[in-house]
């Protein structure tokens, strides 16, 4: 581990076989308006993730569907030949229409063509982690993985995927996935006011499985987002800092994927998420949401 790797909050995490800073970047923001199209500053755009990996952050988070392959493409254009400690998780199951919509793909023919689109877009021979995601825009919906997870499957056995992850899931297919293989992530919406996956987030803890999530600040009421405002007023801190914070607190199994394309945005995001938060902070946020099982 470097010096940076060492300064980053919440130290690191073991995903499968390699060793990743749970604080991660997420390229997402990196496309267009509605992650479409290529961004306003491709050069911007570049720098940012180039000063990700100078701060010591080994794990981002794309995928092929991002513009689409707008974010692998400036991931490969900035970043290759990748370091050894970079790992880049990816996911699969959702194509773009020109209407910018996210139609799900998942028959094994468009899972294949999207695993070796990944592979020649990030200029890789193997993939370090492709996610599985189900549902759609709103969220999971119930029905068998299966058969989309065994094609991954077998392309982890040709050698091209190293670690397997779902997102966008249930807790039942959570539960069908780790019958069929390994999964080392679960990659699902999850905030202090969205804590649907509790439960599933302690289990997933003492398996040794890291939890992904993303929208830190996603689908919060207006009065959510007030009392957010006031415990961060009462911190000196932004409403972000704090969610990210509190996330990294939450479980040592969290990782971290926030996204900016902007370098003072991503430095102001590592120095907020290592904001220390009492136990009277923790009990104050943590009644903004509630427990309510998927």
């Amino acid at each position: 581990m470097n010096a940076a790797t060492a300064s980053l909050p919440g130290g690191t995490w073991t995903l499968g076989n390699a060793t990743i800073t749970r604080f991660g970047y997420g390229a997402m923001q990196l496309a267009g308006p509605g992650v479409m199209g290529p961004p306003a500053d491709h050069d911007g755009a570049l720098a940012v993730l180039r000063a990700a990996v100078a701060a010591g952050i080994t794990h981002v988070d794309t995928s092929g569907a991002y513009g689409p392959r707008v974010t692998n493409e400036l991931i490969r254009e900035a970043l290759h030949p990748y370091p050894e400690s970079l790992f880049i998780a990816t996911k699969v199951g959702a194509n773009r229409d020109a209407q910018g919509g996210w139609p799900t793909a998942r028959r094994p023919e468009d899972l294949r063509k999207q695993v070796h689109e990944n592979l020649r877009s990030l200029g890789a021979e193997t993939l370090d982690l492709v996610n599985m995601r189900m549902g759609d825009a709103e969220g999971p919906k119930p029905g068998s993985l299966a058969e989309a997870f065994a094609t991954l499957v077998e392309l982890q056995r040709e050698g091209l995927i190293r670690h397997l992850g779902v997102s966008n899931v249930t807790t039942e297919q959570v539960a069908e996935a780790r019958g069929i293989a390994r999964i080392v992530c679960v990659q699902n919406m999850y905030n202090l006011a969205h804590r649907h996956d509790d439960d599933l987030i302690d289990r997933l803890a003492a398996a040794g499985i890291a939890y992904v999530p993303f929208f830190p600040l996603g689908g919060f009421t207006p009065l959510q987002s007030d009392a957010l405002w006031r415990v961060a007023a009462r911190l000196g801190a932004t409403p972000m800092s704090v969610a990210l914070a509190w996330l990294l607190q939450r479980s040592p199994n969290i990782l971290l994927i926030p996204g900016t394309s902007s370098t003072a945005h991503l430095r102001e995001n590592i120095v907020g998420a290592g904001l220390s938060l009492s136990g009277e902070d923790v009990a104050d946020l943590e009644s903004i949401g509630r427990r309510t099982p998927r």
